[in-house]
């Protein structure tokens, strides 16, 4: 039986049905209740991906696809840790939460979802979709990229293209919810994906035999593997499982800032410059903004603006190393040299920082193929 819904701000509830609500009547975004954990750390057997940390999760799972387990590399140039998201199946980390999100789909006998997105999360959803045999719509910008949108088509869901801004296709979604055309299979809204989420930082803790890092330096646009980061480690430490928190550093796109000015009042970002390059982190008004700039607050961590011409640069070392990355995936290297710059992470600090998605995914021009 799947837990219903719960709202952390006034603490309304909801029974686990289809039709359940996408946010609480208040306006907040809904929770699921946290399972009751284990005195002691788990053998996590990685055979079966994040699913090994199935009885931390608040969803059993239903639908998979292996996902999972992947890699922590040394990455000597840039004196730290890879982990390495962009081995998920669909080619990115929304695979973490998609795998949660429609395990609970299923487990709730919903038949149609929708989802709002610009590529990444559009993808793994249509994907998981096909494989719990569930009916999906994807709403896109009008300008999507033709591979993501191939990997949406492919998978038998339907592209729903939308004119004007990404708030304009997320209002389209959330009115097409509203009339009942679908559950609201929401990378941004719904709880089940960041119970998905949260499982990087448990495959972190894992693999440095249940020890934290100093710092995680993470892209940063709605927040998904930021506040799943920070919801991971934190479970960790009220279960004793680790010490302490590492702190979270946040890479936004130059131009699409909403964290970094709200912490230093808009002085971080260039106002004329905006980072077309990471257009996966092009959010200006993400759902969750106090909840990040708790997080944020919680670990001592920060949020910075990345250019476009630092994100290009960190791209090419990127792929010359060997690490076959797309665009967006750029801007937390880059802005892990920005903060050893500034002081922020010292010399002998231990960083992680997750590579996002895969370059396969991404259109190359010849420039970027030289690179």
């Amino acid at each position: 039986m799947a837990p219903g819904l719960v709202c952390p701000n006034c603490d309304r509830t909801y029974p686990a049905e289809p039709e359940e609500p996408w946010r609480c009547d208040c306006g907040s975004p809904l929770e699921l209740p946290a399972p009751t954990l284990p005195e002691r750390p788990i053998e996590a057997d990685a055979r079966r991906g994040l699913w090994a940390f199935e009885e931390l999760l608040p969803v059993s799972r239903e639908v998979s696809l292996g996902e999972g387990s992947t890699p922590l590399v040394d990455a000597p140039e840039w004196d730290a840790a890879f982990k390495l998201e962009y081995v998920f199946p669909t080619g990115s980390f929304k695979d973490r939460g998609a795998t949660t999100l429609l395990s609970r789909a299923s487990t709730l006998g919903v038949s149609r979802v929708l989802e709002d997105s610009s590529g990444n999360a559009g993808a793994a959803v249509a994907t998981y979709a096909a494989r719990a045999g569930i009916d999906a719509e994807i709403y896109v910008p009008a300008d999507a990229k033709a591979s993501k949108l191939a990997a949406i088509e492919r998978a038998g869901a339907r592209p729903v293209r939308i004119e004007g801004s990404r708030e304009a296709v997320t209002g389209a979604c959330v009115e097409a919810v509203e009339r009942g055309e679908g559950w609201y299979a929401s990378h941004a809204w719904n709880p089940a994906f960041f119970a998905g989420t949260q499982t990087v930082a448990f495959e972190i803790a894992a693999q440095r035999g249940w020890e934290a890092p100093d710092a995680l330096v993470l892209p940063l646009g709605h927040g998904t593997l930021f506040l799943g980061a920070y919801r991971g480690f934190r479970t960790l430490e009220e279960a004793g499982w680790i010490d302490s928190l590492p702190r979270l550093l946040g890479a936004q796109a130059d131009g699409y800032a909403p964290i970094v000015a709200a912490l230093h009042d808009g002085s971080e970002e260039d106002e004329d410059g905006r980072n077309d390059l990471a257009d996966g982190i092009q959010i200006r008004e993400p759902v969750r903004k106090e909840e990040i700039l708790e997080a944020i607050e919680a670990t001592g961590g920060d949020a910075i603006a990345v250019p476009e011409d630092a994100t290009e640069r960190e791209l090419k070392g990127l792929h010359r190393a060997g690490f076959f990355v797309e665009p967006t995936a750029a801007a937390a290297p880059a802005a892990l040299r920005e903060y050893r710059e500034r002081g922020v992470i010292g010399e002998d600090e231990d960083v992680v920082v997750p590579l996002t998605g895969s370059g396969l995914k991404a259109e190359w021009g010849h420039s970027s193929e030289s690179a």
